[in-house]
């Protein structure tokens, strides 16, 4: 038996299991692989936002200081070949020196955790150890859930043994499948996938190249960009010295079996037929913009992969997932605490379906610009003169006013915000809109909660309480009502007294959600406070 059930031990899974034992909810993961099994070599990148909830969840160091060399530039370069001409480049600071770089398009951002540059075969083992050190975990791998049925009270699960077939029955309040794109649990609550099945299909490797470095013309950089009129693609740093993730855009009319795929490699590569290259892996794979048409049914719910699957631009596929975790997590904890109504969990599918939708699109459009681009690289691209350098000049421009939103996504990490939502008092006023780079921080229920650094060095988020947290810009301000309603209601509170932040915060009194989202503001506290803290609980009327 167990509170929390959670299918799939993936980075969604894991970090949902993480807070939710940090909000002391025993948790089972059931996950087929073995322990230790390396993920394949797919996400390359965690979000800002995310980041933040390492930070928040105590992993956030020991996952900075994995991955890419401590100096190793995380840069987008655009060139002719890997080895040939750079058109353009995207500076992304190192790990060395992200909390500290000022220069560049990701570095202004409200946070205390930039961004990083990780692939998943790394961050995982992270994730995975610091979840099997929580005394309120329990990881079983090599196990599958196979069947589940749920009643008024639960949900029974029959899970498989991988290695001798045995089969165990767990019983479970509630059940989440964070079991990817092939989700047996998306299937079984019978949900289903709409949108568009096919955007554009790649031939991915994994490859180690020992001599590439060395070959390259430019200085290193995270992910390289090759845009020649014999074949372009996408490839990323994945230990910083030899192994790379090569992407090879299929063109119309070619199929995985008609592509030679070291013929394909060469010329993104720009190098000749000895060059050495091993191939350590390959996945052929259709890119999509799937997302199911439920995220939830009675005590079942879907995170991740398991409900939304689009082409990864932007790098948001596993984030979107892990912002769908910690939205779901402490709405769980709040109900089965005691002090939430079970229509809290409503409120699930109403915030996050509409923030993948957009994400979705944002990553479609990101996609479709590019393969536009694609489809017309001047042949005369590569030539020496003046023609070919006013050519290169052009596209290298084109790729990076194209490509820098997707990579320094600011508005997909800090812009997005709650708008109808049952669990957020509004006031009328509209939150401020933001395309995938631009955003605006704002006080306005629903948005994220503005950050800023207060004057002895910390963070505002540092500070902020685990559950509710009620932000007072003045000591003066009352809130005696909104603390004695929380208490009565048994809801979790506590109030930060800060300094006043005119430039950020205009309202006196600003209440912090547990997943950073403003729940509610004002100058003086509302006329029934009990009615606001019934509302944040999903209690209300």
């Amino acid at each position: 038996m167990t509170e929390i059930l959670i299918a799939g031990a993936g980075p969604v899974g894991l970090t949902l299991a993480l807070d939710l034992a940090s909000r002391g909810i025993p948790v089972l993961i059931v996950e087929p692989r073995g322990p230790g099994e390396p993920p394949s070599v797919k996400c390359n990148h965690v979000g800002a936002r995310t980041m933040e909830i390492f930070r928040r969840l105590g992993v956030v160091q020991a996952v900075r200081d994995a991955g890419l060399p401590h100096d190793y530039p995380n840069d987008i370069a655009f060139r002719t070949t890997t080895t040939g001409l750079e058109l353009s480049r995207i500076p992304i600071p190192c790990r060395r020196d992200r909390y500290t770089a000022t220069s560049g398009p990701d570095t202004w951002w409200p946070t205390p955790e930039p961004p990083h540059r990780i692939n998943q075969i790394y961050l995982e083992p992270v994730l995975f150890a610091h979840a099997a050190a929580q005394p309120g975990i329990r990881i079983l791998n090599q196990m599958r859930l196979v069947h589940f049925e749920q009643d008024d009270l639960g949900v029974t699960a029959t899970i498989e043994d991988l290695t001798n077939g045995e089969q165990h029955s767990v019983r479970t309040t509630y059940l989440i499948g964070c079991d990817g794109a092939h989700s047996m649990v998306r299937r079984r609550i019978g949900a289903t996938l709409r949108g568009d099945p096919e955007l554009e299909h790649r031939q991915s490797t994994y490859i180690r190249a020992p001599e590439l470095l060395k070959s390259t013309q430019t200085k290193p950089a995270w992910a390289n960009t090759s845009l020649n009129p014999r074949r372009s693609a996408n490839m990323f740093a994945i230990d910083g010295r030899e192994t790379w993730l090569v992407h090879n855009y299929m063109r119309p009319g070619e199929t995985f079996d008609s592509v030679d795929r070291d013929w394909c490699i060469r010329q993104i590569l720009g190098v000749g037929p000895s060059f050495p290259i091993g191939i350590l892996g390959k996945e052929d794979w259709t890119a999509r913009r799937m997302i199911a048409d439920r995220f939830r049914r009675g005590r079942v719910f879907l995170c991740g992969d398991s409900a939304h699957i689009w082409v990864p631009n932007a790098g948001y596929g596993m984030n979107a997932g892990i912002a769908d975790a910690m939205n779901l997590s402490w709405m769980l904890a709040a109900v089965l605490q005691g002090w939430s109504d079970p229509a809290i969990l409503d409120a699930y599918e109403a915030e996050r379906y509409p923030i993948t939708e957009q994400v979705s699109y944002y990553a479609m459009d990101t996609s479709m610009n590019l393969a536009k681009q694609r489809s017309a690289i001047p042949a005369n691209i590569e030539d020496p003169g003046p023609e070919g350098e006013e050519c290169r000049q052009r596209i290298g421009q084109e790729a990076y006013d194209i490509n820098v939103g997707q990579f320094c996504c600011g508005g997909l990490n800090f812009g997005y915000f709650y708008d109808n939502s049952p669990l957020i008092a509004y006031d009328g006023e509209k939150q401020p809109a933001y395309t995938i780079y631009d955003f605006e921080q704002s006080t306005v229920p629903g948005c994220r909660i503005p950050h800023f650094f207060l004057p002895n060095g910390a963070s505002l988020y540092d500070c902020l309480g685990p559950w509710f947290t009620l932000l007072r810009f003045d000591p003066s301000a009352e809130v005696s009502g909104i603390v004695s309603a929380a208490a009565k209601r048994g809801v979790p509170l506590s109030v930060l007294d800060l300094e006043p932040e005119r430039s950020l915060y205009g309202e006196k009194l600003v209440l912090a959600r547990p997943d950073q989202h403003v729940a509610w503001r004002g100058n003086l506290e509302p006329p029934e406070p009990l009615a606001l803290i019934d509302r944040i609980r999903g209690a209300a009327a």
